[in-house]
């Protein structure tokens, strides 16, 4: 007898309909009202993706700008994305080792290491700033290789390893830096201006802009042809230009409110292309697929083949040397390196902002885009507070009140994802 799955695919033909449609019992919706109640579902079923962040975000701007009419303004902003950055590159390195539910407690203190390092070698040492740079990077990474070593020779917990580098990396930091307690950076260097006020000339902005879009269209297209490929169904052609023309006007009419002032920051735009490169590994490649298995499940991504103990080596390094560039880029920002450095909210910050962009603390969840919506959040409630003259314990409390309610979003959408089969 045969079964209503053949029926679906002898009457439609196999040419024409996609596997993934052949199901007659099951309906599929094509239409705009289709894909708005698909999405529906999925929120119901606890698959927020990025929607309770960029509510949250828009609530900010609109409380915020009410309160100071100052808040969205040019200049305000470009002196948002600027602060952005340095935090928002550990924070990137923070999405890796949740991922696998771990977590990293030095990375405010390797920042700060890699900026004495820096400070050692470059204006101490006389060292080239093209090898001191890489030299303070290469000895982050090494104290992630050491936290991986403990990890997977002795078991040792993340929290304790890490707890216990955060304070053998600050007493490091301050042995550096000595009796002084901090090295000025040379002012009006390059590296000091690619933190202070190096940003990009309008003409460039607008055409990495228009090849961001670009590059969203051949990404999208891509997917579909292969999914055709596959006899798999796929996004409309027409929806694909759509979104993509929708995304590239967005970025050029940002680009062009913030050219208003000063333009875009450099340093913005490597954040973001190290934001665009982990999604790509994260999402695109074996390693990235691994990490998300591996923190889903460990024993059974052992089972499957998978080398458990080289990724989460490769999530301890990467994390701790993300860490180690963000402190670079600190800095450049504040064009020294101090005791105070990697110091003070920037653990509370990073491992905050990973939490809030929707990178979930349960492992196997997460996006690198998660560090920069989080970043701008966090940064946003600074630059408020800062704007209505208000004390830093008052922005403590709001961003620790935005950390709670982010885990408790995450949680509850834990929970429906498993009560809907989603997890």
């Amino acid at each position: 007898m045969t079964s209503n799955i053949e029926q679906g695919r002898a009457e439609s033909g196999p040419s024409k309909t996609p596997l993934d449609r052949a199901d007659v019992r099951v309906k599929h919706d094509d239409s705009i009202g289709g894909a708005i109640s698909a999405f529906l579902e999925r929120i119901r079923s606890g698959d927020l993706g990025f929607l309770p962040v960029i509510v949250g975000l828009i609530l900010i701007c609109i409380v915020f700008q009410s309160l100071s009419p100052v808040f969205l303004s040019a200049n305000n902003l470009v002196n948002l994305l600027f602060d952005c950055s340095t935090v928002g590159v550990i924070a990137l390195g923070i999405v890796c080792i949740l991922m696998l539910g771990e977590i990293d407690l030095s990375v405010g203190s390797v920042s700060g290491l890699s900026s004495a390092l820096l400070g050692v070698l470059w204006v101490n040492l006389n060292w080239p700033v093209v090898l001191a740079i890489p030299a303070a990077i290469l000895a982050g990474m090494a104290i992630g290789a050491v936290y991986a070593f403990l990890f997977n020779r002795f078991g040792m917990p993340s929290f304790v390893a890490t707890l216990a580098g955060l304070l053998a990396v600050l007493g490091l930091q301050l042995y550096l830096l000595g009796s002084t307690g901090s090295i000025n950076l040379p002012y009006g260097s390059e590296v000091v201006n690619f933190g202070q006020t190096m940003t990009m000339p309008d003409a460039v902005a607008y055409v990495l802009a228009a090849i961001a879009g670009a590059v969203i269209f051949y990404a999208d297209f891509r997917t579909a042809s292969r999914r055709r490929e596959a006899g798999l169904s796929a996004r409309p052609f027409a929806f694909i230009v759509l979104r993509a023309a929708a995304i590239t006007i967005a970025l050029e009419l940002v680009v062009f409110y913030l050219n208003q002032d000063r333009g875009v920051p450099w340093m913005f735009t490597l954040f973001v292309v190290l934001v665009v490169v982990m999604n790509y590994a994260l999402t695109r490649t074996k390693w990235g697929r691994s990490m998300s298995a591996v923190g889903g499940n460990r024993e059974a991504a052992r089972r499957a083949g998978i080398n458990v103990r080289f990724i989460y080596a490769s999530a301890f390094v990467t994390c701790a040397g993300l860490a180690a560039t963000g402190g670079i880029l600190a800095a450049a920002r504040l064009a020294s390196a101090s005791q105070q450095a990697g110091t003070g909210e920037v653990n509370l910050n990073a491992i905050a902002s990973a939490v809030i962009g929707g990178t979930s603390l349960f492992g196997g969840r997460g996006s690198a885009y998660s560090a920069l919506l989080g970043i701008i959040v966090i940064q946003a409630i600074s630059s408020g507070l800062t704007l209505l003259d208000l004390s830093s314990s008052l922005r403590y409390m709001i961003t620790g009140a935005v950390l709670a309610i982010a885990v408790i979003v995450d949680s509850l959408a834990r929970r429906s994802r498993v009560s809907h089969g989603r997890a």
